[in-house]
């Protein structure tokens, strides 16, 4: 059995703004959240939920991940740019290029996300979120499969990709070169030991897939914080 990921995290300085955004954009519900925060429920086939945790850092450099939304038309894609605009987001220039069909926004605290063209490939068998898009190292990649149990989808030229077997979004991470880490990503995993498990046990067997434990973020006792190959960080939770 391996860890399951339960939520995508986000740090926010105003986690309710950032979480009815969110809601907005993906047409998820709200709920409080246990661990400090909201929580968004997905409404599709998302294999995790989103939280939004308040932090008092502000947001500096591209975020190593963000949302790649698809689109079914031309005139969908065109919507759900006007919908995440008049939600508070705001069209941002990360270096694309004018014949790329891809819409690049961010939301109300900076964080990327791209609505995608109609007609990508890679993206056709996939609902709304059709990917976390990572930067990272195929080591990454490997590891982040073993960790979830979720199978490669995609292994090319150092770029990874894996996908749930219950599908839903796919995460993927784009090889070299790889971004400088400047400081704790505002974006994080959490992942929950099989049910009835041994949090020890799966942080350890995490740690022999190539993660480390860091102190970064720690909140009491209820979670472990690590750090995947390419230092960013996740969190363990205590088994329900």
């Amino acid at each position: 059995m391996t860890s399951q990921l339960v939520a995508l995290c986000f740090d926010a300085n105003d986690p309710l703004r950032l979480a009815r955004f969110w809601a907005g954009v993906l047409g998820w519900e709200m709920a409080n959240d246990p661990h400090d925060g909201i929580v968004l429920l997905p409404s599709d086939d998302t294999r995790f939920r989103i939280r939004c945790l308040p932090t008092q850092e502000k947001k500096t450099g591209q975020n190593p991940m963000h949302f790649d939304l698809t689109s079914t038309s031309l005139e969908d894609q065109q919507q759900t740019v006007e919908r995440s605009l008049a939600l508070g987001a705001r069209h941002i220039d990360i270096g694309q290029r004018p014949e790329e069909g891809h819409v690049v926004l961010a939301d109300p605290e900076g964080n990327e996300f791209c609505v995608i063209e109609p007609g990508n490939n890679f993206l056709a068998d996939c609902r709304f979120i059709g990917a976390l898009a990572c930067d990272g190292s195929q080591e990454v990649g490997y590891f982040w499969s073993g960790a979830l149990g979720w199978p490669l989808v995609w292994d090319q030229d150092q770029e990874t990709a894996i996908r749930s077997p219950h599908g839903g979004p796919k995460i993927t991470w784009g090889g070299p070169p790889l971004m400088p880490k400047t400081g704790k990503n505002r974006l994080h995993f959490d992942l929950a030991p099989p049910v009835h498990g041994d949090r020890q046990a799966e942080v350890d067997r995490l740690v022999s897939l190539g993660a480390t434990r860091i102190d970064i973020g720690r909140r009491g006792g209820s979670r472990v914080v690590m750090a995947d190959p390419d230092g960013n960080e996740f969190c363990v939770l205590t088994p329900r």
